[in-house]
């Protein structure tokens, strides 16, 4: 993986507020020239510390969708089980979210479904097919509450 520095750890920082910050001004808030800001996000996107970009939608976009948390306990923790099982995840764009996770469940997913009949498919097709799966348990949302990738002011300073 790539070695961070300052000037990295500023670009990722100012992408994480606005990812659609032209290069320019993100070359001027980060202190590079334009082209070597470029270079930079492109080797940041490359050795996979930009995953992406997304859009956070208002709720009259998304108020045709409910959100299901879904929380996998795997039948062992080793590491080969948690690799297929990851791999598994990443082929299905149907999961918008994944993550490993402690305390009572191994991994905590997150799907967006129209309703029952395409959550029942996602289960069906996809959720209980992934290797090493125990147990699946899965809440659906009643409402958003908050949804955004900013990080609080406290923490802005640390990236």
């Amino acid at each position: 993986m790539l070695q961070l520095d300052a000037i990295d750890r500023t670009i990722v920082r100012l992408l994480r507020l606005n990812a659609r910050m032209s290069n320019a001004k993100l070359a001027e808030e980060a202190g590079l020239s334009p082209s070597a800001c470029l270079r930079r996000i492109r080797a940041l996107e490359r050795s996979g510390v930009i995953r992406g970009y997304t859009a956070i939608v208002g709720a009259s976009a998304s108020e045709t969708t409910m959100a299901v948390i879904i929380n996998i306990t795997l039948e062992r923790q080793t590491e080969d089980v948690f690799n297929r099982f990851e791999a598994a995840v990443r082929k299905h764009p149907e999961i918008q979210e994944c993550y490993l996770m402690t305390g009572g469940s191994d991994y905590l997913l997150r799907v967006e479904v129209e309703n029952s009949a395409e959550f029942e498919r996602i289960h069906t097709e996809i959720l209980s097919m992934l290797p090493g799966v125990a147990r699946i348990h899965s809440s659906f949302s009643i409402r958003n509450v908050l949804a955004t990738r900013r990080r609080s002011a406290s923490k802005r300073g640390s990236d």
